[in-house]
C-alpha cells in the first residue's frame, strides 16, 4: 500500500525567482496597456461590439475587480467612426396639433445651427414687420380701405336716422353701465322723449291710447330695423378686415417668404420644409404680435427648437457611462415649467433626452442590478431594445400632479447596450426572463484567475508600472514586485495560477507605496509589500483574534498534544466579508450496538447544510461498502462538531469523520498533534478541499501560540498540494522540522499516519491481523453477535 507523504518546504509555496521577470529595473519596464489574462471575455466583447445585428447586446459577467469595466472602456475606445455619420435629434412645434411635436433628424451640428437661425427669423420678423406696416404705401391702402368701409357704414346709418326722423322718431346714445348703445326715441314737440316720459303723458292724459301704442309699435320696429343695420355694419367690418388681412399678406408674405426661402437654403431636408410652411401659417394668423415694443418671455416659443442630441462637437461614435441608470435618466422624460400661479403646462421644449438617444449610434454602458432595481426601467428598456424606438413619456410614479398629455414622435434609435453584473444575475434573468436571451445575445466572461505563464508574470509587473505611474508612487523594486507577483498566487488559490482581481493588487501596491513614504524610502521594497498585507489582514481579522483568543483560554477546548480515542481536529474556515481564515474543531465520534447507524447531530439539530449532509451519508456508504459485506452492521454511532452552534456546511471534514469512527471502532487513539482535512468518496479516496491554506494557517497558529512539540503538523488531500501558498513563518518552521505538512490520497493512508498501526489489506480470510481495518471488523461482529443475542432473548 502507497505511503503517505510528508511535504518539503519547497512545495509548500511557489517562489517567484526574479530572474524570470524581463527587466533590470522598473524603468525597464513598459506600462501595461492592454487588459491582462481575459482572452474569452475579450473576444466575446469585440464580437458584441462589431456584430450589427439586432440583439447583440453585451452582458459582461464577473466578479469586481477583474477588469470588466476597464476592459469594455478600452475596446469601446478603440472604436471610431466618421462625424458625418452621426445626426442631430430635434423637437419642433407641430402647429396642426401642440399635444405632438415633430421629430425631425439633422446632420450634427445643424440642430444647433436650426435652432439659432429660428431666433434670429424671429427677431429679424418682428423689425422688418413694424417696418412694413410703417411705410407710407401700406398706411395709404389701408386707410383707402379703412375710409371705404367707413364711409359704406357711415351711409348706412344715415339713411337709417333719417327714415325714423320723417316718422318722428331719433337715435340717441345712452349710457348702459360702462358702456353707450344706440336707443330710438319719439319726438314730442320737436324733443326726444324716454320709454318712462311717454308712459307720464298717457296717464297725463296728452296722448291717447291709440298714440301711445303706435308709438310703441313703431319703437320696436325700428329697433328690429337697427338691429338688421348693425348685423350689417359688422359684416362690412368683417369684410374690411378681410381686406386688411389681405393687404397684410400681400405685403407681409413676400418679406416673410424671402426669410423662409433663405432658410430653405440653408437647411436642405424635406420635414424642415414642411415645417417651415407651418411655420409661415403661423406667422401670418397674428401679425399683431410682431408690432409689440416690449415682448413677454417666451412669448414666440412656438418657434423656437429643441435640440434634443446635439452632436456638433463629437467626432466619435457616442460612449455613454450612465452611473445612475434610472428612468429618467435613462430614457428621458417631459418637464413641466409655471406658465400661471399654479399652473404646470408642458410643451416640446420641455421634452429632454436620455442617456439611450445621447448613445445613439454608439454605445451605452449600465450596471445591470442598478438597472434592474429602478422602476420601471426594465421592462421600457426591453421594449426599446427590442422594438428599436425610444418612445420619451413623463414617468414619475410619485408626483402629485398628472403626467403630460405630451405624445411626441417616437425616435428610432440604432445602440449597442453593454450591461456589467454578476453572474447570479445573468443566470436568473436568462431563465426568468424569455426576453433577456434574445436581446442580450453576448456573454463576457471575466475569470478570477489566469495562467501563471511567464508572459502573464511579466504582465503583472507591467500593471505594478502603470500604477505607479498613474498614480505618481514611488518604484517598486524587482524583489518587490516578485512579492506581489506570488501574492496573486496565493489569492488564485492554486500555484499554477494568477489572481485576476486586479484591485486588490492594486490596494496593495497604493499600501505599500503609503508605508514606504511613512519610512522615507525612495523605493519600494519587500517589507512594504509585507507590511501592506498585514496591515490589511489586521484590519479585518478581529473575529480571528477573539476566536484565538478563546484558544488560548481553553474556552474553546481544542487539544494539540497527546492521543484520544474517537475524537480528532478537523479544520474549518470562516467567511468574514472578504477575509477567511482557518480555525481548528473538535470532532468526536461515539459508537455502540444498534440498528440506526450513523447519527447526525449536526443534521439533527438543523445546523448541517445539504452539502455537509451529504458528506455524512457519502462516510456512511464508504463505511457499509467495506465492513458490511458479509454481515449488517449492528451499530449506531453519533458525529458531532464539538462547541459548534451555529450553521455548518461543506464536506470538508468527512475524512475526519470517518477517522474518528474508525478510532472509536478499533479502540485505537488518533494523534491530537495532527490537524485533518479533506473530503471522502465511497471509495475512501481522500478528495481536495477549498481554503486549504487557511485552514493550515490556522492550525499553526494556535500551536505556535501554545508552543510547538516538533510533532504537530496538518494532513491534506494529496490533490490540494498545488494549492500550497503557505506563509513565510510557516516554510520557516518546516524546515526547522518544527511544524509538518503531510498529503495523504486515501483513508488507509491517514488512518495510518493517525495511529502509527498498519491500515491492513483485504484478503480472502479477512483484513490482515491487527491491523485498524481487523479491529474494526472484528468489532462490528461482535455488535452483530450482540444483536443477534440480544434479538433471541427478546
Amino acid at each position: 500500500m502507497k505511503k503517505f507523504r510528508k511535504l518539503k518546504p519547497s512545495e509548500l509555496r511557489w517562489q517567484c525567482d526574479p530572474k524570470i521577470l524581463k527587466f533590470k529595473t522598473v524603468n525597464d519596464l513598459k506600462t501595461c496597456e492592454g487588459i491582462i489574462g481575459q482572452p474569452r471575455a475579450m473576444d466575446a466583447i469585440k464580437l458584441g461590439l462589431n456584430v450589427k445585428y439586432p440583439g447583440y447586446n453585451l452582458f459582461i459577467t464577473g466578479p469586481v475587480g477583474t477588469g470588466r469595466t476597464t476592459a469594455i472602456t478600452k475596446l469601446l475606445g478603440e472604436i471610431d467612426v466618421k462625424k458625418d455619420k452621426l445626426a442631430d435629434l430635434i423637437y419642433v412645434n407641430n402647429f396642426k396639433n401642440n399635444d405632438m411635436p415633430h421629430l425631425i433628424m439633422l446632420n450634427a451640428g445643424d440642430g444647433r445651427r436650426l435652432r439659432k437661425a429660428m431666433r434670429n427669423l424671429v427677431e429679424d420678423l418682428k423689425t422688418h414687420i413694424s417696418d412694413v406696416f410703417s411705410s407710407e404705401d401700406y398706411q395709404k391702402r389701408r386707410q383707402g380701405i379703412v375710409s371705404k368701409y367707413e364711409e359704406e357704414n357711415r351711409q348706412l346709418l344715415q339713411e337709417f336716422e333719417k327714415r325714423i326722423e320723417e316718422h318722428g322718431f331719433k337715435v340717441v346714445q345712452i349710457q348702459a353701465g360702462p358702456f353707450t348703445r344706440p336707443a330710438i326715441f319719439p319726438l314730442i314737440d320737436g324733443k326726444p322723449k324716454k320709454p318712462e316720459e311717454i308712459d307720464t303723458l298717457l296717464k297725463e292724459g296728452k296722448i291717447n291710447e291709440e298714440r301711445y301704442k303706435e308709438i310703441k309699435d313703431s319703437i320696436k320696429q325700428f329697433e328690429s330695423d337697427l338691429a338688421s343695420i348693425y348685423t350689417r355694419v359688422k359684416e362690412i367690418q368683417e369684410k374690411a378686415n378681410d381686406e386688411i388681412g389681405s393687404l397684410n399678406e400681400m405685403m407681409v408674405k413676400p418679406v416673410v417668404a424671402h426669410y423662409i426661402q433663405d432658410m430653405h437654403k440653408k437647411f436642405n431636408y424635406k420635414k424642415l420644409h414642411e415645417y417651415f410652411a407651418e411655420v409661415v401659417d403661423s406667422i401670418m394668423q397674428d401679425l399683431e404680435r410682431f408690432l409689440k415694443k416690449e415682448n413677454k418671455d417666451d412669448e414666440f416659443r412656438e418657434y423656437q427648437v429643441n435640440v434634443l442630441v446635439d452632436n456638433s462637437d463629437t467626432e466619435k461614435r457616442p460612449i455613454i457611462f450612465e452611473t445612475t441608470p434610472s428612468y429618467k435618466n435613462l430614457f428621458g422624460t417631459i418637464e413641466r415649467y409655471v406658465a400661471a400661479p399654479g399652473m404646470y403646462v408642458s410643451d416640446f421644449l420641455n421634452i429632454k433626452a436620455g442617456s439611450l438617444l445621447r448613445a445613439n449610434g454608439g454605445y451605452l454602458v449600465i450596471n445591470a442590478f442598478d438597472a434592474l432595481i429602478e422602476p420601471g426601467v426594465w421592462q421600457t428598456l426591453k421594449r426599446t431594445l427590442r422594438n428599436g424606438i425610444v418612445d420619451i413619456q413623463a414617468f414619475d410614479p410619485f408626483y402629485i400632479l398628472a403626467s403630460s398629455a405630451l405624445k411626441p414622435e417616437p425616435i428610432a434609435i440604432n445602440i449597442k447596450v453593454v450591461m456589467i453584473g454578476a453572474q447570479w444575475l445573468y443566470y436568473l434573468l436568462y431563465y426568468r426572463d424569455e426576453d433577456f436571451k434574445k436581446i442580450f445575445k453576448v456573454k463576457a466572461d471575466f475569470d478570477t484567475v489566469m495562467d501563471k505563464s511567464h508572459e502573464n508574470i511579466n504582465e503583472y509587473a507591467s500593471f505594478v508600472k502603470s500604477i505607479c505611474h498613474s498614480e505618481q508612487l514611488l518604484p517598486f523594486s524587482k524583489q518587490a514586485i516578485a512579492d506581489i507577483i506570488e501574492y496573486g498566487v496565493r489569492i488564485a488559490g492554486r500555484q499554477d495560477k494568477l489572481s485576476t482581481r486586479f484591485h486588490v493588487i492594486a490596494d496593495i501596491i497604493r499600501e505599500a507605496d503609503y508605508w514606504a513614504r511613512q519610512g522615507r524610502k525612495k523605493t519600494v521594497g519587500v517589507v512594504e509589500i509585507e507590511k501592506a498585507i498585514e496591515g490589511w489582514r489586521r484590519r479585518v481579522n478581529m473575529l480571528e483574534d477573539k476566536i484565538q483568543e478563546m484558544i488560548d483560554k481553553d474556552i474553546l477546548m481544542i487539544q494539540t498534544t497527546g492521543s484520544a480515542v474517537g475524537q480528532l481536529n478537523g479544520l474549518s474556515v470562516y467567511q468574514v466579508g472578504g477575509y477567511s481564515f482557518g480555525r481548528p474543531t473538535k470532532i468526536t465520534a461515539k459508537t455502540w450496538v444498534g440498528r440506526a447507524g450513523i447519527i447526525n447531530i449536526e443534521r439533527e439539530a438543523n445546523l448541517g447544510g445539504k452539502t455537509y449532509n451529504k458528506g455524512v451519508l457519502i462516510l456512511n456508504g464508504f463505511l457499509k461498502s467495506r465492513y458490511g459485506q458479509e454481515r449488517p452492521m449492528a451499530m449506531d454511532a453519533t458525529l458531532g462538531f464539538e462547541q459548534s452552534y451555529s450553521d455548518v456546511d461543506g464536506d470538508s471534514a468527512s475524512s475526519a469523520e470517518v477517522y474518528a469512527l474508525l478510532s472509536s471502532l478499533a479502540d485505537v487513539p488518533l494523534d491530537q498533534e495532527l490537524a485533518v482535512t479533506g473530503s471522502v468518496n465511497q471509495n475512501g479516496e481522500v478528495q481536495p478541499i477549498g481554503g486549504v491554506n487557511q485552514k493550515i494557517e490556522g492550525f499553526y497558529d494556535v500551536c505556535k501560540s501554545r508552543g510547538f512539540t516538533g510533532k504537530q503538523g496538518v494532513m491534506i488531500p494529496e490533490s490540494n498540494v498545488h494549492d500550497l501558498m503557505l506563509r513565510q513563518d510557516i516554510i520557516e518552521t518546516v524546515k526547522k522540522k518544527k511544524f509538518h505538512i503531510f498529503a495523504v490520497a486515501t483513508i488507509d493512508q491517514g488512518i495510518e499516519l493517525l495511529t502509527g498501526i498498519k491500515a491492513g489489506k483485504k484478503t480472502k480470510s479477512g483484513f490482515e491481523k491487527d491491523s485498524i481495518n481487523d479491529r474494526v471488523d472484528k468489532k462490528l461482529q461482535d455488535f452483530a453477535q450482540k444483536m443477534k443475542g440480544f434479538a433471541k432473548n427478546k
